[in-house]
């Protein structure tokens, strides 16, 4: 099995979002003020389960593909809970909690990603 590249996924998942929501010119406009959209989409973007899961507490709905996508990313995951401080047992969360957590966790990065990606296309 391969490794599941979160910050891949999710930087897709951000473009889609984006893509959906904004037309063209609204995005260029909002490029303008490039680190207050960041903030607006990590406002936005932290409780869409299309792209971290957290509003509904699961991103796949799908406890074995969570576990799938986890399985070569502990470390992204210890990373996160460190960086959120959680004392709690990841494993008794289960493997859901855990891809959520990760997502919230990498969410920034993809929303630079997203963003980086569009400014080049734009050029």
């Amino acid at each position: 099995m391969e490794r599941y590249d979160y910050i891949y996924n999710m930087t897709e998942d951000v473009l889609e979002y984006i893509r959906a929501t904004y037309n063209e010119e609204e995005i260029r406009e909002k490029l303008q003020s490039r680190y207050d959209w960041e903030e607006e989409l990590h406002d936005v973007l932290w409780c869409e389960d299309s792209v971290t899961g957290n509003a509904s507490g699961s991103y796949t709905c799908n406890s074995w593909r969570a576990a799938e996508y986890i399985a070569h990313n502990w470390d992204l995951l210890a990373e996160a809970m460190a960086e959120f401080g959680d004392d709690v047992n990841a494993l008794k969360k289960g493997a859901e909690w855990c891809d959520v957590t990760i997502r919230c966790y990498l969410l920034w990065n993809a929303i630079a990603g997203a963003l980086d990606t569009i400014e080049e296309e734009e050029e």
